[in-house]
């Protein structure tokens, strides 16, 4: 999970680094156009001022609003949009203490948008936009973005529920159609690292990848306290990461990123998951109803299996990494580097350094080199479809039972309501005590 705001790098320059020759080896996800068409496309946006519109103002928003600003010398932020004002004020705040001047930021007091409606007259306001809001509201934000012609950097997820991943796959493939660029805040496609890693892959350097194991264990992450005279509504959007249909829970919210690697090295999607799960250790009730532990086994088409573990427990083993064995040796992929050895345990190849550009930057660095070059970055299927995953490992360890692919994408089952307004009931509500049910295998429906 992304929580703190960068230093400023407000001197930093884009150095067009071959974007267009290498991001289509190394993400998969990059769409080349025809050269003439190129060209012209090239010479409209290396001259134009992009105005940027930044939607949901925690502090992953407002952290990757800072790094956008910085990774283009002809940008401006010139809206802001968020439930809550008080979101938008003091992200202002930080953007423009972490820049260190105002040269780049336009943003009118009328332009500081709240409410359910914010987001869209940011959005309209922009030709790139960043949508950073709680997961839940990602796939109405992002249809609206893409059918009214903007550029994205959207965080992960991209979805809580299977009718949202669907939502975004129509729109993922309506942004390629029109050559809008799409990033999605899975950094490690980003890292060098991981680049390096999947290069030696494609070269055969394990052989094929047979298991795996990938671990997000930590402590945890922020709890709000509920405030007086706040409403349940109100509570859960603030507290949004221990809710379902805000949060989709921490192996969706944070264990992704692991997911998504396993997906992308092996080159597939799952077929099926099983797992087991549950709350042990943070029972509070501010914890809503999410759990603090699990474990999935996914199974691929070619017959890999992969481990997948995600703990939020205090003074246990902490672990976010990778690890994956092949025919021909293991690789791994820890930190900021990644080491392949053979069967024997000879290292075969390293890659790291700690002065390698930070990936949370090469982000937007690369969606601006797109728009400017005219090529387009793709990443809302794939995004999508590791939002499934891990969205398929939730339904397992929720209900016990194995969860096939096609079964959980014909899911309808709706986390997150339509049309909600202040006056809105919240989708979840308390026991008398304050606490709320929490899903318990061999009984929790998920599909």
């Amino acid at each position: 999970m992304k929580t703190s705001t960068p230093k400023s790098i407000k001197n930093r320059k884009s150095t067009r680094r071959s974007f267009v020759k290498n991001t289509t080896l190394f993400t998969g996800g990059t769409v080349l156009l025809p050269s003439l068409q190129m060209n012209s496309m090239v010479n409209v946006f290396n001259e134009k001022k992009l105005k940027l519109a930044l939607v949901g103002c925690g502090g992953r928003g407002t952290g990757a609003a800072v790094q956008a600003l910085n990774a283009d010398e002809n940008i401006e932020l010139v809206a802001l949009a968020d439930a809550f004002e008080d979101r938008t004020r003091e992200s202002l705040a930080n953007i423009k203490g972490a820049m260190g001047t105002t040269e780049k930021i336009k943003v009118k007091e009328e332009h500081l948008f709240s409410g359910f409606e914010a987001a869209k007259k940011a959005m309209d306001m922009a030709d790139v936009v960043i949508l950073a809001t709680p997961p839940g509201f990602r796939p109405e934000h992002f249809e609206y973005a893409i059918n009214n012609g903007k550029h994205v950097f959207m965080e992960k997820p991209v979805a809580t529920d299977v009718p949202g991943v669907r939502k975004v796959l129509a729109a993922a493939k309506k942004a390629k159609e029109n050559k809008l660029n799409v990033v999605v805040g899975l950094q490690r496609r980003y890292q060098s690292n991981y680049l390096a890693a999947v290069n030696q892959l494609k070269n055969g350097a394990v052989g094929k990848i047979v298991s795996g194991q990938v671990y997000w264990n930590s402590g945890g992450v922020w709890v709000k306290e509920r405030q007086p005279g706040q409403t349940e509504l109100e509570y859960q959007m603030r507290n949004w990461y221990y809710f379902n249909w805000l949060c989709g829970d921490h192996i969706l919210e944070q264990h992704i990123h692991n997911i998504d690697v396993a997906n992308w090295f092996i080159g597939e999607y799952p077929v099926s998951a099983q797992g087991m799960g549950g709350r042990q250790v943070r029972t509070g009730k501010e914890y809503g109803e999410i759990y603090d532990h699990h474990f999935v086994e996914f199974t691929y088409p070619g017959g890999a299996v992969v481990a997948s573990q995600c703990r939020h427990q205090l003074d246990t083993m902490s672990r976010v990494s990778e690890f994956f064995q092949g025919t021909k040796g293991t690789i791994s992929t820890e930190g900021n580097t990644t080491e392949i050895k053979d069967w024997e345990g000879n290292t075969v190849f390293q890659n790291g350094d700690r002065n390698d550009p930070n990936p949370y930057e090469e982000e937007h660095v690369k969606l601006f080199e797109a728009i400017r070059n005219g090529s387009v970055i793709a990443d809302g299927e794939h995004g999508a479809k590791s939002t499934m995953t891990a969205i398929m490992g939730r339904m397992a360890t929720y209900s016990g039972k194995i969860i096939e692919w096609d079964q959980a994408m014909a899911s309808n089952l709706e986390l997150v309501p339509k049309n909600l307004s202040w006056d809105s009931p919240a989708p979840v509500q308390p026991n008398a005590d304050g606490t709320y049910n929490i899903p318990t295998p061999g009984k929790a429906s998920v599909l």
